[in-house]
């Protein structure tokens, strides 16, 4: 029989992409390898993208470990990207780490992955050393997360906020813009294309397009989010269709 692998999510309650590109992902994997995934989520209250909902948001991700843990999941992704980077420089590690601690304190230990870790992580893997990053945030936001990849050893290059505040309507976000939007940044010198700095505006449907618009990889919150359990699972970090960072050339 396949094995199972039940992959855990800590979600801000108004987002609706990671609980669809996480599976959609993983369900294409399926199609070339034998495990299967079932998918979990707990939520953390959050409606308006900044910075004082953001932060009372993440001190609720200590329970929504906890009570992912009581299922025994395999993996959590915490997914909420500017969350983490709005905390402090660095503080994905500090984040994985306590979570974690919270599920073996629960006598089911399982790794917890950022989808900002798995982000920084993920520029790592594919040596980038430049970068083009969209994100949906208000400027401010987007400051923090620009500063905060930069503080990771990355240069940002150029990057747009495209100022929605309201987290629904981030979901809302045509990602067939998305092309459009990338071809008016200077792309040309990115070793990588971040495609979307958040796991909430959805971009999986015009990764190969961007790919093939730009000459460059081109990765987003939530495909680094998908590599980094992939991973943690000690499983080919590979998925068809979701750009080159989980083509099998890294």
């Amino acid at each position: 029989m396949d094995k199972v692998y039940k992959i855990g999510q800590i979600v801000p309650s108004s987002n609706t992409t990671m609980e669809t590109e996480i599976p959609a992902m993983l369900q294409a994997r399926q199609m070339i390898r034998p495990e299967r995934f079932t998918f979990h989520s707990s939520r953390m209250r959050m409606k308006h993208v900044k910075k004082e909902e953001l932060a009372a948001m993440d001190a609720q991700s200590d329970r929504c470990a906890l009570e992912l843990s009581d299922a025994r999941v395999d993996v959590l992704g915490y997914a909420c990207l500017v969350a983490i980077m709005s905390m402090g420089l660095g503080y994905h590690r500090e984040s994985e780490k306590r979570l974690t601690q919270v599920t073996v304190d629960n006598d089911a230990a399982a790794q917890v992955v950022t989808s900002a870790g798995a982000l920084v992580d993920a520029l790592k893997v594919m040596g980038a050393k430049k970068v083009t990053v969209v994100t949906p945030y208000m400027k401010p936001l987007t400051e923090l997360v620009v500063d905060y990849i930069r503080n990771e050893g990355f240069e940002v290059i150029d990057y747009i906020a495209l100022e929605i505040a309201d987290n629904i309507q981030v979901a809302a976000h045509d990602p067939a813009n998305l092309p459009d939007i990338v071809s008016k940044l200077n792309y040309q010198d990115a070793d990588v294309v971040v495609l979307s700095a958040c796991v909430q505006m959805r971009s999986l449907p015009a990764v190969p397009k961007v790919e093939a618009l730009t000459g460059k990889p081109v990765i987003s919150a939530s495909i680094a989010t998908t590599y980094s359990m992939l991973k943690a699972l000690d499983l080919e970090p590979i998925v068809p269709g979701a750009g080159a960072l989980l083509s099998g050339a890294y």
